[in-house]
């Protein structure tokens, strides 16, 4: 599969909702790609899911959304990325600040896409000369299903070219 040679840093907000969160993951743990996130994604994606249960009215809502992140976290051990401070001061320019850390954390993990549905946030340009690309979580899934379809198929061809 692509896990050996295609890493993707995954904002929060991705996390955050139920199917998406799962579709990622799911992909992650097939190897399709390297997962990664920070423990500042973590907590943010703890902090959604426990607002969307507590909106729902669920009453252990901060018991549940505490479970799945750990759940997260012990399922993809290799996820974690740490000590990116030192990259925050080279993500100037986007239109959130607050989201540097997201950007940090994919730099420090040589990722080659950030997955986020804040597309607004991570400004091609900005990413560009960092050598990232943002995508959203719906093109990023359709995008690694291609590029293993792609990848079977020219098993395929090497084969049958040698019959």
């Amino acid at each position: 599969m692509f896990a050996n040679r295609f890493t993707a840093f995954i904002d929060a907000c991705t996390l955050a909702g139920a199917l998406k969160r799962n579709l990622l993951l799911t992909l992650a743990e097939a190897e399709f790609f390297r997962l990664r996130w920070s423990r500042l994604v973590l907590d943010e994606t703890q902090a959604a899911i426990q607002k969307m249960l507590a909106e729902k009215g669920v009453e252990d809502a901060a018991d549940r959304s505490g479970r799945a992140a750990a759940a997260m976290e012990a399922a993809f051990e290799d996820a974690m990325v740490s000590d990116f401070d030192s990259y925050i001061c080279i993500c100037d320019g986007l239109p959130d600040p607050n989201d540097a850390h997201v950007v940090a954390a994919a730099l420090k993990t040589q990722a080659a896409v950030i997955v986020t549905d804040n597309m607004k946030d991570f400004p091609a340009e900005v990413l560009g000369a960092l050598n990232l690309e943002a995508r959203s979580a719906d093109t990023f899934i359709a995008d690694t299903r291609t590029r293993e379809s792609r990848s079977r198929f020219a098993k395929n061809a090497g084969t049958f070219q040698k019959a």
